[in-house]
């Protein structure tokens, strides 16, 4: 049985949410404000498990943090047990592309009083609030990003973005709307979810295999840190440092993260 309380407790919800797209959007806000987005143990070599109570054991009780795999399974897990109904669908990532990826993302379908929501609490940079499932539908992120729905002729659903660096790395930033990722409406099974998730945490050609990426959402702004390159805008504050202390870095991933790694760890990493 999903443990409400701990995972409340973990992501700093005072109350629990009500059952419409107010309490999905807040739901939704907490799990980002609270659950850093990272990829560290792929790079350690401890591969990435998405079973529900590995995800609970890592992401609630262990306080780390996940890729998009481990986040929406967490957040489709707390939805059911809240009471929404919510499935998962899968996504390809447009940000740098330059011919078709493949669907190695996931983000959660919801339905509230008969109508489609998409809600996500695992992309890599700053997110898009939860949307109606509507062509032209747009949203605003606290960090100032725009975002827009749109239907796509070859992808079904086009999510369009317009602002800050989308990506942990800083991809994706410049003027106008840029596709961020698309995704159908099609039933989506474990087995899909377990083929994406390999590619990301193996795949020679998945930059979760050849980056050591964090990222948190901040009130206000964003905080991202892709092997050695921190940065931290937030509030019309922009800072940016290359890490070259190893003693810096383990701070850094504690005290802006929430990621508490030991020494022997961080040099494991091997990003300094």
């Amino acid at each position: 049985m999903f443990d409400l309380d701990a995972y409340f407790a973990r992501i700093h919800l005072p109350a629990r949410p009500t059952l419409d797209e107010y309490g999905l959007a807040a739901l939704q806000r907490a799990h980002r404000l609270a659950t850093p987005f990272e990829n560290l143990d792929v790079i350690l070599g401890r591969g990435i498990r998405i079973d529900s109570a590995s995800v609970f054991a890592k992401l609630v009780t262990a306080r780390r943090g996940g890729y998009c795999f481990e986040q929406n399974r967490l957040f489709l897990d707390a939805l059911a047990a809240i009471g929404f109904e919510a499935r998962a669908v899968l996504a390809r990532v447009w940000l740098v592309a330059t011919e078709p990826p493949p669907l190695t993302h996931t983000l959660a379908l919801v339905r509230i009083d008969g109508k489609d929501w998409i809600a996500d609490a695992g992309f890599g940079g700053s997110y898009a609030p939860p949307m109606p499932l509507v062509e032209g539908a747009e949203v605003e992120a606290s960090d100032g990003a725009h975002f827009r729905l749109q239907r796509d002729p070859d992808y079904g659903w086009m999510l369009l973005r317009s602002g800050e660096p989308a990506t942990t790395d800083g991809r994706g930033a410049g003027e106008g709307w840029r596709p961020q990722f698309s995704f159908t409406t099609l039933e989506v099974w474990e087995s899909d979810l377990a083929m994406g998730n390999h590619w990301s945490a193996t795949a020679p050609a998945s930059r979760f295999t050849q980056h050591r990426i964090v990222s948190i959402v901040l009130p206000h702004g964003f905080a991202r840190l892709t092997d050695r390159d921190y940065r931290r805008w937030a509030g019309g504050d922009d800072t940016a440092a290359v890490i070259s202390d190893p003693r810096v870095y383990r701070m850094r991933l504690s005290m802006m993260f929430g990621i508490d790694l030991s020494a022997d760890e961080v040099a494991a990493l091997g990003v300094i």
